[in-house]
């Protein structure tokens, strides 16, 4: 199947372009988007793919669904496009880099910028029907996202993947935590901020772990 994504991700993921799982997907994701309203649009479902190529990741953040409210969803997880109120998680996540790194939290929910520095925002489910959060989980998104996750933990090193809430720690449960950086806390929603997200330091640590690997450190 020939899918619209970045050419270096369309590289490594091809095998799974070419299962039973993805055609039964893309038809599934092709009906929704004739009869319902369906976030994100279609041409910004691979965005975090087609921002962050796969030689150029140097942090992976693992979301869920995308949002489902008008707008707000481009295809980036826990980002929402320029204009749009900052949703409640993301208004965490600034207070704690502010509370860690010192960085005010900037003008936008857009963290394109986040993506072109190299971090991969990535959803484990890439679409969502408007106003019904969940609404395509096990259509076979979470095998694809599962897919370009261990490719990027096989293949790369010296990685940090940010993994929010128990849906992402067990999404990330297989990465090596010998050949990557694996960092874990509570999920930044208002519900669970204060048992573990606040105080988390992950964004200086993450970049702490970049420096000493070479890299350039990421500018939250």
């Amino acid at each position: 199947m020939n899918v619209q994504i970045e050419d270096s991700w369309k590289t490594h993921l091809q095998p799974e372009f070419d299962k039973d799982y993805f055609y039964k997907l893309t038809n599934f994701v092709r009906e929704e988007y004739g009869k319902n309203t369906i976030y994100p649009p279609g041409k910004l479902i691979f965005n975090a793919f087609n921002l962050c190529p796969f030689d150029k990741v140097k942090v992976v953040i693992i979301g869920q669904d995308p949002y489902h409210g008008p707008g707000q969803a481009h295809g980036l997880c826990f980002s929402v496009n320029d204009g749009v109120p900052f949703p409640p998680s993301l208004v965490n996540i600034f207070k704690e880099i502010k509370a860690d790194t010192g960085a005010d939290a900037p003008p936008t929910g857009n963290l394109t910028r986040w993506a072109e520095q190299g971090v991969l925002l990535l959803n484990a489910t890439l679409t969502v029907r408007a106003h019904q959060a969940g609404s395509h989980q096990n259509h076979g998104w979470e095998i694809f996202t599962d897919a370009a996750i261990r490719i990027l933990a096989e293949e790369r090193e010296h990685l940090v993947f940010i993994l929010w809430g128990a849906y992402a720690q067990r999404k990330g449960a297989f990465i090596d935590r010998n050949k990557h950086l694996v960092l874990t806390s509570a999920h930044p929603s208002p519900l669970s901020a204060y048992n573990g997200f606040f105080g988390n330091k992950h964004f200086s640590k993450a970049n702490d772990y970049l420096r000493a690997h070479g890299e350039e450190e990421i500018k939250w």
